[in-house]
């Protein structure tokens, strides 16, 4: 994609649209930007004047919009956006920055979706290539926008990029670079040629109805991941998962599964005490490690185990390294991450847990004693679905945030609510009431926008909270 002297609106100034505003820049790009949000609101907004952008702010305006050549949207700007719509029915180039970023992405990409699980199977996938000795970079909805790696790809080396590859035997090749993605939802919407070597999808439950309005549309976002790979490509997906499993009649892509149930005929998959992979249907299954020797907290961490071995596996990498990687893993912050035990009570921040699944696997992961801190900004999301788990493992639901009224009226009679309102209010509740050996868990089944800048913040506040706490006397 040559943008040289082209005419590029980039529309959306979170991270993801300021690199890919500055990546476009760099290649010679005529560049405007446009954010809906007021000029005070934009804090580098001075500093994008000063590199010489055009910059539109407090809304979008058509004539701008229909001035471009190309048109790049952030992830965080729906597609409904009323100058998005009508550029688009007068045939307007609309793409997002993870396109963008493939396109010029050297090597291979190794790309990860699903409702859950994203970031930790991500981390872990990276970190398994590098101690394999592998170029490896790691980016897209964590951390580095797909556009900000793009030049380190170059440096690294490069590799093969967009052509039919070779077989799983054929794959190891220390030279090439790997750039392993988490993508969303949102990202795989604006893809026009996104071609991973190697898919996953984790997963799919229902998840930002707020934004896609259907399940229906946001499964079909999801399984846009795999729309333009074809036979030397590699789709793994979720065996035990209904709605995963339907993305297996999208793919030309060679499909591999992982089960933590039952044994499969060609993936990775938990047996007994031990994890396996079989390279293909009718060859015998290799042991890869005990699942003792994993050490995330959770049933779905198993799962993200098993397809990031699969992953590895896929590209070459020898067991011993997944097994030495796997055993030295450590969960990624937000994520099940263990705070603080204090007075016999064990607090952990999930802040990561976005959506009503994620809640539901957090609570499967203790026995008993919970109590459990909900609430944030609503996604369209159905509460009662907690109802079992939280009669059969929590002492008591603390609400917070915006969604607090929602939540304890589809919640009402389940457990003991308290009302708390605000993430200080809850962890001091929670202190106050919890006894030793249970748990204190904030698992938001939210987002966190209507309190906090991001999941992060949410998360980093909830443990600078905990660690704040005194001993009781």
């Amino acid at each position: 994609m040559d943008v040289k002297n082209k005419r590029v609106l980039v529309v959306g100034l979170g991270a993801s649209g300021l690199a890919a505003a500055r990546f476009l820049k760099a290649r010679g790009a005529k560049v405007t930007v446009s954010d809906s949000r007021p000029a005070t609101l934009i804090t580098e907004l001075t500093t994008l004047l000063d590199e010489g952008f055009m910059v539109e702010t407090g809304g979008h305006g058509l004539l701008t919009f229909r001035r471009q050549e190309l048109i790049v949207v952030s992830p965080g700007v729906p597609q409904t956006v009323p100058e998005l719509k009508q550029v688009r029915a007068l045939g307007a180039h609309i793409i997002g920055e993870l396109e963008l970023g493939a396109e010029y992405l050297q090597g291979e990409i190794v790309a990860v979706t699903g409702s859950n699980g994203k970031t930790t199977t991500t981390t872990l996938i990276g970190e398994i290539f590098k101690a394999a000795g592998r170029p490896t970079l790691v980016g897209g909805n964590i951390g580095r926008p797909v556009t900000a790696m793009v030049d380190e790809s170059l440096a690294l080396g490069g590799g093969s990029s967009g052509e039919a590859g070779p077989s799983p035997s054929a794959q190891d090749d220390k030279a090439t670079v790997w750039s392993v993605l988490e993508v969303s939802s949102f990202q795989l919407e604006t893809v026009e040629s996104f071609k991973p070597r190697i898919a996953l999808v984790l997963n799919i439950t229902p998840d930002h109805l707020d934004r896609h309005g259907t399940f229906e549309a946001y499964w079909a976002a999801k399984a846009r991941i795999t729309e333009f790979q074809d036979a030397g490509d590699f789709l793994i997906l979720n065996g035990e998962d209904v709605e995963t499993q339907k993305v297996a009649a999208k793919t030309k892509a060679q499909i591999y599964w992982f089960s933590a149930k039952r044994q499969i005929k060609q993936g990775a998959f938990a047996y007994g005490e031990s994890v396996f992979f079989a390279a293909q249907e009718g060859k015998a299954p290799e042991p890869v490690m005990p699942l003792s020797e994993i050490p995330l907290a959770g049933k779905h961490n198993v799962e993200n185990v098993l397809a990031a071995v699969c992953a590895a596996k896929l590209a070459g990498i020898s067991t011993e390294v997944i097994r030495e990687t796997v055993k030295s893993f450590k969960a990624v912050e937000h994520r099940l991450e263990f705070t603080r035990e204090l007075d016999g009570v064990r607090y952990y921040n999930d802040s990561k847990a976005t959506n009503v699944d994620a809640t539901m696997k957090a609570l499967e992961s203790f026995a008993g004693g919970i109590w459990l801190i909900l609430g944030g900004k609503d996604k369209d999301s159905d509460y009662t679905t907690l109802t079992p788990l939280i009669r059969e493992r929590v002492k008591a639901v603390i609400t917070i945030g915006s969604a607090a009224e929602k939540i304890e009226r589809q919640l009402a009679g389940i457990a003991k609510i308290e009302s708390a309102g605000t993430m200080d209010r809850a962890v001091g509740y929670a202190r106050a009431q919890a006894a030793a050996g249970d748990t204190v868990l904030l698992a938001p089944a939210c987002a966190s926008f209507d309190q906090f800048r991001n999941y992060e913040e949410r998360g980093r506040v909830f443990k600078a909270l905990v660690q704040g706490l005194g001993i009781r006397d």
